[in-house]
Formats: structure tokens, C-alpha cells, sequence
């Protein structure tokens, strides 16, 4: 009888797990194909192509959650949409007036959405790429990514695609942040008829469309948006301001909503003593009649308050100029450049710790893409800062008050092969700058003069090219005393960096960050970066082959780098053997790299690693058995692992093991008994599933934790 039961229940669970799980799997993996496609995402080219890696949304961002003075021009801005006989509309006004904010809030609108079925949003900027404009555009519209021969080309094969676009509803592009000097690029988009076109800029172009003058906040939307951002809710605080003071720090700020939300933010909870000095700061620019000179005014008066408070606050703020502007700033590559620039803890705490404060001050916005980003000993891959442009603006402004000879940052925005006057002087001036940051776009023919920097210790290179090297100037073999090197590509196709010797030369530098390049060799005789502590490469290719075609072995190039991070490097099918001999590892990450299979066997050499992150590689299907002599490892992590299927038997031998986090791993099928042996174990971060196999262990854990944090379905971190 009870055989026949336990027959009857195998054959009950076989057909659970064979069909019925299996049926479940297979629909939420359409639902998450729906997701992605609602959103516009494309798998086919996102993480697979090694063209168009880094192309983006245009969908319009949330706009902020507290609003005020734009109910009036998004009614009047719709009544102007939904009119059939105008089709191109330029929202003008000065910097700082709620432009981008009015443009998103437009775009989130339930009767714009319903009117236009189909919504573009595009980020133009100073420096504009008419050929990546469009190359997005497809790419969004999920839609094969032509190889234009020239921009008339690009633009005609546009109009061809939305001409096919509309047949399925109507359409809206806005155009956000375009500056003066981009008339051709309006005139492009001027020749396509058949859909409307949102453009936002300081400047009018009548030539374009109808210019719509987005108006300064009114005297009572200026004091609701100045009190939201500068007095508590609950009234706590030093001392309440005199209604007053608060109005005559409301009319200093001229109707502003940046200049009311930074300036507010800088006397969030300030005694009165503070909100007078700044008044005082505020009424000595008053004679000032340019509009964006009178904001700037406001601005420096938060930035003079830092000093009062924290100086290293100011540093950090000015620092922020050196990337370009409307992009995203990775704050790894901040703390990179602040642990050795002002000697803050090479762990990022601090860093970050900054990042908050000038967030809670409005002076830039800081964005976690996951919300455990940061849970894992202080890794911030996930974290991103965005700044206004004028924000920039200042920090550059305030930078290049000061003789060249005697700035503590030297940036440098070239427009083509046009050097500045000083850079070409066969004698040039004795720099000092301490930060150097050059931004090149797709026009810079990668043709260097020389330059002498003898006290720069972080070198900032920023590029937007669509040729296929970049090359790394060769007056870097001359700066001694570089720390940090930070390599960025905006452009929207992968270049190769060549002129990889010059980095034999610095024989200081510790720490390099790569984004965006594929590298054909990183190990060869004429470079050693003995005193290299931290290498991190995303969205790199070739890196395996950039190691295996080495002429030195990695050990000896890299005797001293203590952290790895690669991330997004789709390419990467094996970690390269020769990593598992760099013995003083203390930190190994890799995430989302998709080709990747497995861990090399011999990772168990790396007897000092301590944090050790395999997240989001969906090949990996199982950690090496080698890992029992990670005897000092105290964060693993496997989240988004979705093939592993057991543990290694000895993982009881990880005793110094403090946190493990194993969410997403559906395929996690059981523990091994060893997992009684961590008695250090303090905290697991899992799913429901993998939790209850934890369950059957914590009566012989009784210190750990398990944690099953509520899933946010959040797509940002595409």
C-alpha cells in the first residue's frame, strides 16, 4: 500500500517538474520578453552585437516628484501638439528654468500618450552626433541599425522609418538640450514631414518652428518650491526663518526653480545666522542683468556655503566638471579618482558618504540602478551621478578663475583638431593641475601635442569618436606622478586604444578604468605596472585574448593589484588562467558577462581574496571545488547565476565567510551538508526558495540571518 502511495507521489512530482515547472518557466520567460519589448529594449542587440553596445533608451525619464508653475505651459504646450497646422515647437528659455523637467513631464502625460502612440525622447547636448542620434533612434524603435555612408543618408533612412513608424499612430520627438550652433542638425530633421517635433534650448530657432518662452516661476510657485526644498516638514530645525528673510531669499533667486531647489537645500535645517550670510552673498550680485549670470550667482552662494562646512565637500563638487556634460557619471570611477586626489578610503565609503550630501544639496543627483547595489562590501558598480549642465558649468566656471599656470584642475573640451591658443605655444605655460581631463569628439583625429603635466596624478580621457582607435597620447610617459587613469568611449561603436606602451612609464599608477575599448594586449615586455592596485574594465572586448596573447605572464606585469572589476565585457568565455596566480588579491568582480562559463580551477591559489562576485553570468553553472582554500574570503556573491545547481562540497571550508548573496538562482537545487561548518556566516540575501533551503541549517546557525529582500521589477539597470 504505502509503495503504491510513494509510486503515485514520484509520479505526481515528475509531472510537476517536468511539465508544470516547466510550463511555468517557459511563461515567465515571455512575460519577461514582454516586459523587455514593452520598454523598448532589444536583446538582439543589447549585450550581443559588438557594434552598438552602449545606443540607450529614448524614453523620457520620471520627472522630478514635486512640481510647480508647469501646469500652465503643459496645457498650453498639448493645445499646441494636438493643433494639426503646427508640427516643430522650440520651448526657450535660460538655463535653469525647468525645460528638461516640463519636456519629460510632457512625455509622461496620459493624454500626450494617448494623442502620440509613439514618444522619442532624445538628449541632444553641446557636442551632438547627428549620425548616433539616429543610429538610437533605431535601435529603440527595435529596428536593424544601418551602416550610413554620411549623414544625408542617415537622415533619409530615418524618414523612410518613420514614415512606416506612423502608419501604426502618430508620433513625437523631443529634442532636449540643444544648443546654439546646431542648426543643421534641425535642418535635417526640419526636411522629414509626417510627425512633430519638441525641441528644448536657451536659444529660438525661428528658422525651425514656433518658439514657446517657458516663463520664470511667479512669486508664489517660487516660495512653494523654495520652502518643499529648504524648511523641514515637520518645522524642526535650528530656528524657523522670519517669513521675511525667506521672501527676500525667494526674490534673490529671481524665479529660478534650480536656483530655488540648490539655494533652498544649502538652509535645509540651518540656523537663521546661515540663512543671513547668504542673503548677504546673494544681494552682492544683484546689479548683475544677464539672466544666467544671476543664476550662476545664486548657485556660487551654496558652493561658498560648502566652505564654511566642508571643504573637501567643494572638491568633490568641482571635480564633477571634468566628464561630459548629460552623462552619467559612475561613481567607482569618482572614488577611484578621490582615494588617491584627496586620500579618502579606497573603499568608496566616503566617497559615497559625499555623493549623498551634494545630493541632498540638489548640486547633482545620484541614481542606484539595483537597490542592493550596495550591499556587497561597498561595491558601487550600480551607482551613477547625473548633474545639471549648469551645475557643471560652475564647477568649470570656478575651476578657470584662476591662472592656468596655478588651477588645481585643467579641463579641456576640443571641437575637432582645434587646440586651445596655449596648448600650442612652442613654450607653454608650467602646469600644475593636479586633475587633467580631456574630452574629444567624433572630429578629433587622435593626432597629440605634447603636453607637460609634472603634478598630475589622475588623467581623465573622455572620447566620442566613430573611427575605430583611439590612441592614448604619448605625452602621458612623462607625467610621474599618475594614480589614476580613467578611459571612457560615449561613442555608440566599440574602439580599439592603442599606443598601450606609454603605461610602462608610470611606474606610480594605481589604478585604471576602461570602459567602452577593446584592448589587443595588455601584457607584453615593455609594460610593468608594478604598483597597479585596482584594474576595472566594462563593456571592454577582447580582454581574454588582450591576456592570452601575452609575452609576459600576468603575475609579473601585475605583482601588486589587489582588485579586479569586469563588467558588461560580453566576450569574456574564460577568466584568464594567469589571474589565479596574482596573489595578493583581495577583490574579485565579475558581472553580467554573459559568454562566460565557468571559474578557472585554480582560484583556489588566490589565499588572500576576501570579496569574490559572480553575479548576473547565466552561463556559469558551477564554482570550481578549489574554492575550500578561500580561507580568507568573507563576501561571495552568485545573484542572477541562473545555472548553477548545487554548491561545491567545500564550502564549509570558507570559515572567515561573513555574507553570502545567492538571489536569482532558480536553479539552486540543494545545499551540501558542509554548510554547517560556516559558523561566521552572519547574513544569506536570497529568494523564498533558496531560503528554505537554508532552513533546515539554521538550528546549527544560530547567528545567521536570512534575507529575502521584496523584488523590484526595475529595467534600469539594462
Amino acid at each position: 500500500m504505502y509503495a503504491n502511495k510513494i509510486e503515485a507521489l514520484e509520479d505526481s512530482l515528475r509531472n510537476f517538474f517536468q511539465v508544470e515547472l516547466q510550463a511555468q518557466l517557459s511563461r515567465n520567460n515571455v512575460e519577461i520578453l514582454g516586459m523587455l519589448k514593452s520598454n523598448r529594449f532589444s536583446l538582439s542587440n543589447r549585450g550581443v552585437s559588438d557594434n552598438y553596445e552602449n545606443l540607450g533608451s529614448c524614453e523620457a525619464t520620471d520627472p522630478p516628484a514635486f512640481m510647480v508653475g508647469l501646469d500652465v505651459p503643459l496645457k498650453e504646450l498639448k493645445r499646441w501638439l494636438f493643433t494639426d497646422g503646427e508640427s516643430r515647437i522650440v520651448v526657450s528659455a535660460p538655463g535653469g528654468c525647468g525645460k528638461t523637467t516640463l519636456a519629460k513631464r510632457l512625455c509622461h502625460d496620459q493624454q500626450v500618450k494617448e494623442y502620440f502612440q509613439h514618444i522619442f525622447y532624445v538628449t541632444v547636448s553641446k557636442t551632438f552626433n547627428l549620425i548616433g542620434i539616429i543610429k538610437k533612434l533605431f535601435w529603440h524603435n527595435d529596428e536593424q541599425v544601418p551602416s550610413f555612408q554620411n549623414e544625408e543618408d542617415a537622415v533619409n533612412q530615418l524618414e523612410l522609418m518613420l514614415k512606416k513608424k506612423v502608419e501604426s499612430g502618430r508620433i513625437l520627438l523631443v529634442l532636449d538640450d540643444v544648443w546654439s550652433g546646431s542648426e543643421t542638425v534641425l535642418a535635417k530633421f526640419k526636411k522629414i514631414s509626417g510627425y512633430k517635433v519638441l525641441v528644448t534650448s536657451r536659444n529660438e530657432f525661428p528658422d525651425f518652428g514656433s518658439t514657446y518662452h517657458l516663463k520664470l516661476l511667479n512669486e508664489e510657485d517660487a516660495k512653494t518650491l523654495f520652502r518643499h526644498s529648504a524648511i523641514p516638514e515637520d518645522g524642526s530645525g535650528s530656528s524657523m526663518p522670519s517669513e521675511d528673510l525667506v521672501n527676500t531669499i525667494v526674490r534673490c533667486c529671481k524665479g529660478f526653480p534650480l536656483a530655488l531647489e540648490v539655494v533652498g537645500r544649502s538652509l535645509h535645517g540651518q540656523p537663521v545666522e546661515i540663512w543671513r550670510s547668504t542673503l548677504m552673498k546673494l544681494s552682492e550680485g544683484q546689479s548683475i542683468v544677464n539672466s544666467e549670470d544671476e543664476l550662476r550667482n545664486c548657485l556660487q552662494s551654496s558652493l561658498d556655503a560648502l566652505d564654511d562646512e566642508d571643504i573637501m565637500l567643494k572638491e568633490c563638487f568641482m571635480d564633477l566638471g571634468s566628464f561630459p556634460e548629460d552623462q552619467k557619471i559612475p561613481a567607482t570611477a569618482l572614488i577611484d579618482m578621490w582615494a588617491e586626489l584627496h586620500k579618502l578610503d579606497k573603499d568608496g565609503i566616503y566617497s559615497i558618504s559625499n555623493l549623498h550630501k551634494l545630493c541632498s544639496r540638489n548640486l547633482l543627483n545620484l541614481v542606484v540602478t539595483r537597490n542592493d547595489a550596495n550591499e556587497i562590501d561597498e561595491c558601487y558598480n550600480d551607482a551613477f551621478v547625473i548633474q545639471h549642465d549648469l551645475l557643471r558649468d560652475l564647477a568649470i566656471y570656478q575651476s578657470n578663475q584662476e591662472p592656468i599656470e596655478k588651477r588645481k584642475r585643467l579641463i579641456v573640451d576640443l571641437t575637432g583638431n582645434r587646440l586651445p591658443e596655449w596648448w600650442t605655444k612652442e613654450k607653454q605655460p608650467q602646469l600644475s593641475a593636479r586633475l587633467v581631463s580631456i574630452s574629444t569628439d567624433e572630429m578629433f583625429s587622435s593626432s597629440w601635442c605634447n603636453m607637460e603635466l609634472p603634478e598630475a596624478e589622475v588623467l581623465i580621457l573622455n572620447f566620442n569618436h566613430t573611427e575605430k582607435k583611439y590612441e592614448l597620447p604619448e605625452f602621458m610617459k612623462q607625467m610621474d606622478e599618475l594614480k589614476v587613469l580613467v578611459v571612457t568611449n560615449y561613442g555608440f561603436c566599440t574602439a580599439e586604444l592603442t599606443n598601450f606602451s606609454v603605461l610602462g612609464s608610470l611606474s606610480n599608477l594605481k589604478r585604471i578604468r576602461l570602459e567602452q575599448v577593446s584592448i589587443p594586449t595588455l601584457c607584453n615586455t615593455s609594460i610593468e605596472l608594478k604598483n597597479l592596485e585596482k584594474l576595472s574594465l566594462v563593456m571592454c572586448h577582447k580582454i581574454g585574448r588582450a591576456f592570452a596573447s601575452s609575452t609576459i605572464q600576468i603575475p609579473e606585469m601585475l605583482p601588486n593589484l589587489r582588485e579586479i572589476n569586469i563588467d558588461y565585457c560580453n566576450d569574456l568565455v574564460e577568466l584568464p588562467e594567469g589571474f589565479c596566480d596574482l596573489v595578493q588579491l583581495n577583490k574579485l568582480s565579475i558581472g553580467n558577462c554573459h559568454k562566460l562559463s565557468s571559474l578557472p580551477e585554480g582560484i583556489g591559489k588566490l589565499t588572500n581574496l576576501e570579496v569574490l562576485r559572480v553575479s548576473a553570468c547565466t552561463l556559469v553553472s558551477k564554482l570550481p571545488d578549489s574554492m575550500g582554500s578561500l580561507h580568507k574570503l568573507r563576501f561571495l556573491d552568485i545573484t542572477g547565476c541562473l545555472r548553477i545547481r548545487k554548491m561545491p562540497k567545500q564550502i564549509g571550508e570558507l570559515r572567515s565567510l561573513r555574507e553570502f548573496h545567492m538571489r536569482r538562482c532558480p536553479g539552486l537545487r540543494e545545499l551540501p551538508p558542509s554548510v554547517t561548518d560556516l559558523v561566521d556566516l552572519k547574513r544569506v540575501i536570497c529568494d523564498e526558495e533558496t531560503a528554505q533551503l537554508w532552513e533546515c541549517f539554521t538550528h546549527l546557525l544560530p547567528d545567521l540571518n536570512l534575507l529575502v529582500p521584496e523584488e523590484i521589477i526595475n529595467l534600469n539597470w539594462l
